[in-house]
């Protein structure tokens, strides 16, 4: 019986070794399982934490330190008071003309800090550029034209030509006027035209209207940064100023002192411009570098072209602002950036009209962020000036009806540029223009990774 028992205790040793072997391992694989778990909660919590401080704080990138990260942090339990962990965070503010901050937070438990986790988050402010065009006022895209990007309008929009993304009113229905073509005036949808099923199922309405007095940027902020960094031109005392954009990075900046004929043109609101637009005469007045916070500030009529090589925003407006002497923009020739890969970027934001001249080139490309605060973004009607096409890259924003184009009543062209291409920018998001309005005051999930 003994020899028996010792056979049996020796042979249940044997199998009872592995198993006991193995438990103890799927016991510590348990344990690390809960400590990485835990750790990573530590390490969201870690994100949580800093996003509440950018909520409060936007441009606060040291934790209310001012010194230089890593910033350690301990996780509490909220009723018992003990340290569970902590959390160590980097942050790595936006670059120069992003909005995008960098968050990563790495924690680890009290009761084993060898295993740590790592999430790493990314969030951005969005700018008012995330349209590819915004509207105040009615809209009409004819069947040669096409729009890439958000289209939004606070009226209503006949769409006859071709997108790739919603196509918003704020209107359920509206009466469209006889400006829209026939057959209005009519009562139709918010959205309505003759575009093909593919892209009306892009088509929403009625959704919330945006409040056009979020153009409104900070002119007296503009001028103030302008004047302490940037370039300001007071009134000219003679025709205005023209801007030329250099592929260097530099911007040569003329004072226009003649302007070339042109016949009366009427603008979007059916108002005469007996005006003369397209510059003829030139005194230059300097070359540098655009400078480093890229605000200009002009109290004049604005001419702007060239190729962009860096980020600038122009604003052609004079404070308070008067209909009768705020300036306006304008357009003579092409606007590109030197490459477009977000890192060149240019706002124009005109206190009045924003306008491409009479004389400007019958194929025009123009690259930027448009804003026009109190008139329109438009080529005015030129009976029988009939151009050819015109491209934009960026986005366009206006109070007032917006066109390159004009038709008559059957829907012939007869003044303008018969076929537009509108191309949006999607770099302009997170990465507008200095200075350029926002859409939102708070920051926005873009990403979230963990090890």
């Amino acid at each position: 019986m003994l020899l028996y028992l010792i056979i049996i205790i020796f042979v249940f040793s044997i199998l009872m070794v592995p198993i006991i072997d193995s438990v103890s391992k799927k016991m510590q694989l348990l344990r690390s399982s809960a400590n990485r778990e835990q750790a990573l909660q530590i390490a969201e919590s870690g994100i949580n934490y800093y996003q509440w401080h950018l909520a409060h704080y936007p441009n606060d990138y040291q934790d209310g330190s001012l010194q230089p990260g890593p910033y350690v942090h301990d996780y509490t339990d909220f009723d018992t008071q003990e340290i569970l962990g902590h959390f160590s965070l980097v942050i790595t503010p936006p670059i120069a003309g992003s909005t995008i901050v960098t968050i990563q937070s790495t924690a680890w438990t009290t009761k084993n800090p060898t295993v740590t986790r790592t999430v790493t988050a990314k969030y951005g402010i969005p700018s008012l550029a995330k349209y590819s065009f915004l509207s105040n006022s009615i809209v009409w895209i004819g069947n040669n034209e096409s729009v890439n990007g958000q289209f939004m309008s606070n009226n209503g929009i006949r769409f006859d030509g071709i997108g790739n993304a919603p196509i918003q009113s704020a209107k359920s229905t509206y009466t469209c006027p006889s400006g829209q073509g026939s057959p209005c005036p009519a009562t139709k949808n918010g959205v309505w035209g003759s575009a093909s099923q593919e892209v009306q199922n892009f088509w929403q309405f009625p959704v919330p209207a945006v409040d056009f007095s979020s153009l409104t940027s900070d002119l007296a902020t503009m001028k103030s940064n302008a004047q302490s960094g940037g370039i300001y031109l007071p009134p000219s005392n003679t025709q205005g100023y023209s801007l030329v954009f250099n592929s260097n990075g530099t911007v040569s900046v003329y004072k226009v002192t003649s302007l070339k004929s042109n016949p009366t043109g009427w603008d979007t609101n059916g108002a005469a411009h007996n005006e003369y637009i397209d510059y003829n005469a030139r005194t230059l007045q300097f070359t540098q570098l655009i400078p480093s916070n890229g605000i200009f500030y002009i109290e004049d009529k604005t001419w702007v072209e060239g190729t962009v090589n860096g980020r600038a925003t122009v604003v052609a407006a004079k404070l308070p602002y008067n209909s009768s002497t705020a300036p306006t923009i304008y357009i003579p020739n092409n606007i590109v950036y030197a490459a477009k890969d977000g890192l060149h970027a240019l706002g124009l934001i005109a206190q009045k009209n924003l306008v491409v001249t009479n004389r400007a080139p019958s194929n025009i490309e123009i690259d930027g962020a448009l804003i026009s605060q109190n008139g329109g973004v438009q080529f005015y009607y030129y009976p029988n000036n009939i151009k050819n096409t015109i491209t934009t890259y960026g986005s366009i924003m206006t109070l007032n009806q917006w066109t390159w184009t004009w038709v008559n009543g059957a829907g012939t062209v007869v003044s303008g540029y018969p076929t537009t291409i509108s191309n949006y920018d999607s770099n302009l998001l997170y990465g507008p223009p200095p200075n350029f309005p926002f859409s939102s005051s708070n920051y926005e999930l873009l990403s979230w990774i963990s090890n």
